[in-house]
């Protein structure tokens, strides 16, 4: 098997395993990987899902990955963008709330507060559907070249 279609199966295994566990909100997620600081499983689980959701892109779409059209370039540079914020999730994260938890409070500074936990889940937000975008609009560039 072509090590392209391996990392391609893996990364979308890890997706959809992240995906049923976060949807169903099994009770795996709360497991502590450590007690202090507290890091749920969940945190782990989600990083790898957000991380993985791109790189199934990336492995999947070969125009994306060797982009021809000026068009399929700049979604190509949009994938990396996207695999490069993705891999970053979890620190950013852990810098908004303070705590690899994700939770916030009514505090009034900045961290852990709720300017933070907005920003938090503005760029998880993004990180889901940044690339379900990015593929709408590869496969809607893709149509409307066809036709021509």
């Amino acid at each position: 098997m072509e090590r392209r279609v391996l990392y391609l199966l893996l990364a979308l295994f890890i997706f959809l395993t992240a995906a049923v566990l976060l949807i169903s909100g099994s009770s795996v997620l709360l497991i502590s990987l450590s007690k202090s600081p507290y890091i749920p499983l969940g945190t782990l689980i989600t990083w790898l899902g957000v991380m993985a959701l791109p790189l199934v892109l990336y492995f999947g779409v070969s125009r994306l990955r060797n982009p021809k059209t000026k068009t399929e370039k700049y979604l190509a540079l949009l994938l990396k963008v996207f695999i490069g914020l993705a891999t970053f999730w979890a620190p950013v994260c852990y810098l908004l709330a303070g705590n690899f938890s994700f939770t916030f409070t009514e505090k009034t500074e900045f961290q852990g507060g709720q300017l933070a936990m907005k920003l938090f889940w503005h760029f998880s937000y993004l990180m889901i559907y940044g690339p379900i975008l990015l593929i709408l609009s590869y496969g809607l560039s893709h149509l409307f070249r066809r036709k021509k």
